[in-house]
């Protein structure tokens, strides 16, 4: 079994400062362009004017008795619209991580909040399906670098003791973005003209905007500033800004030796495949692609489809998704608190079990009562309503915030910009391919969508088990510990034979091995 917690090093000096605090919100707010975007999209792809305008043939086919309640939205121009944001998402957190690296956290935000600001005003003006692609396209590269630097700028910028739950504002941010979304879906619904769908897109500038502005004035993280210049003064002074204390020697003197580390590995992706580094890959590229196999896109972003599939109305589909939205944030709020007080392992596990029996349960009664023509009880809808709350309690406690977590703090700086973007990079691909299949495999499969679903949450939960360490309270500069203390990847990694990491031996120098 995984070790529950590694023997964690003498803490640093400081405290959770204002200026720290301020900070972080400001870059957490990156959070609100991804989740506005899934709301928003999910609830206008059930608005009748924008697909009568954009789906014709969607729109008719949902007026049509004789088309399966299962494959009523199947359409390659409707995923196309759904996918096309992923997939300009998957090529810019790529890009990102070389912006990152050489100009700062910092530029990646202010250029994601640009792209995103400049998106939302082309799909609020859309005349045609060209148009408002387009206007995902650049909502999607916003979103790739953001998602790729918003995360790493917080674990950087956070108290390794209080490092899960400022991480996590991203996806409470994510969430609180997604429930707005799914408010203002619930109002402009009833605007029965163009106009309501223009109002639910074009009010995407408003998180872009607070974004990009609010980017402008962060400072850059001490980590950054010291792999990408010589001048380590403004590096220990903005250390003593954030941590609230003169004495930051010792955080000083990590982050120096995983700079020189950093500027000695002058090919990050090449470095990120030796096999020293095997471990933070696979854990840095499974946990985005696990999370998004948990089938949270398909509940997100379609979950309207899904609510009048099994025959809520309009309005009542998008008002049950609003309470979705609500469940999703309050379970975020939950993992912020304890997030780093019971550990990472343990939310995911409880999340993936939750997930795990949700699954089953709307999978079954799916089957067992939605056929191909007619509806269904208004008992088993509502089972089914909340059975997709109790899904989304556990992934927002769970996978959710750790999804975005777990990756930026098991890196070491050499390879943390790369090996971030490689993970965003797939997740947003596998969002596209998900988004360009769920409604075919909906049509295709049916109700076995769920049960695919609920066979990859039960084997992450057993990876989880088998193959995660505890991250709980570790400086991230000496998160290399996990791994030659773990069971397995200690083996992997050839710590005895090769040695470790440049940073792990740092790391050994600083404050010894005493559980080898």
């Amino acid at each position: 079994m995984a070790l529950e917690a590694a023997g964690e090093c003498q803490p640093y000096n400081g405290r959770i400062t204002s200026f720290v605090i301020l900070s972080c919100a400001v870059a957490a707010t990156g959070g609100l362009l991804f989740g506005y975007d899934v709301g928003i999209s999910g609830g206008v792809t059930s608005m009748d004017p924008f697909l009568e305008k954009f789906f014709p043939d969607v729109y008719a086919g949902m007026k049509d008795s004789h088309t399966s309640n299962y494959c009523m939205f199947d359409s390659q121009l409707l995923t196309a619209f759904t996918a096309s944001l992923y997939i300009a998402g998957f090529f810019a957190s790529l890009c990102a991580s070389k912006v990152t690296q050489a100009f700062g956290r910092r530029a990646s935000m202010l250029l994601g909040g640009a792209a995103f600001l400049v998106g939302a005003v082309l799909g609020g003006l859309a005349v045609n399906v060209f148009m408002l692609i387009l206007g995902r396209v650049l909502l999607g590269i916003g979103v790739g670098f953001t998602n790729q630097s918003a995360p790493l700028y917080l674990s950087e910028m956070a108290p390794p003791e209080h490092r899960g739950a400022i991480n996590n504002g991203f996806d409470f941010f994510v969430g609180f973005g997604i429930l707005s979304a799914n408010m203002i879906n619930y109002g402009t619904q009833k605007i029965h003209s163009d106009l309501g769908w223009r109002i639910s897109i074009g009010l995407a500038i408003f998180p872009a905007a607070i974004f990009a502005f609010g980017s402008l004035f962060l400072p850059e993280t001490p980590s950054s500033l010291i792999q990408r210049t010589n001048s380590l003064q403004k590096a220990r002074e903005m250390l003593r800004k954030i941590r609230g204390t003169d004495d930051v020697h010792a955080e000083l003197d990590d982050m120096i030796a995983a700079g020189n580390v950093s500027k000695a590995a002058r090919r990050p992706l090449r470095s990120i495949m030796q096999r020293r580094y095997r471990p933070h890959l696979v854990v840095a590229i499974l946990i985005p692609f696990f999370k998004q196999m948990t089938g949270i896109t398909a509940i997100t972003f379609y979950s309207p489809l899904i609510f009048r599939t099994v025959g809520l109305g309009e309005s009542s589909s998008l008002l049950s998704t609003g309470i979705t939205g609500v469940i999703n944030v309050g379970s975020v709020v939950v993992a912020m608190i304890i997030v780093d007080r019971v550990g990472r392992r343990k939310l995911f596990i409880v999340g993936g079990v939750l997930m795990f029996v949700t699954h089953l349960m709307v999978g079954g009664v799916l089957a067992a009562q939605l056929g191909d023509h007619g509806g269904i009880s208004k008992g088993y809808a509502y089972m089914i309503l909340v059975s997709i709350y109790v899904f989304t309690a556990g992934f927002a406690s769970s996978w959710g915030p750790l999804g975005w977590l777990v990756p930026c703090e098991i890196l070491p700086l050499e390879i943390r910009s790369v090996g971030q973007s490689m993970g965003i990079a797939v997740a947003l691909l596998l969002a596209s391919i998900v988004g360009q299949t769920l409604l075919a495999m909906l049509c295709h499969v049916k109700s076995g969508v769920f049960f695919f679903f609920g066979g990859w949450v039960f084997i992450m939960t057993v990876f989880v088990l088998l193959f995660l360490p505890e991250t709980k309270g570790l400086p991230i500069e000496k998160m290399d510990q996990i791994w030659r203390e773990h069971w397995f990847w200690k083996k992997v990694e050839g710590v005895e034979k090769e040695g470790s990491t440049p940073s792990a031996i740092r790391e050994s120098e600083l404050c010894g091995s005493e559980n080898q």
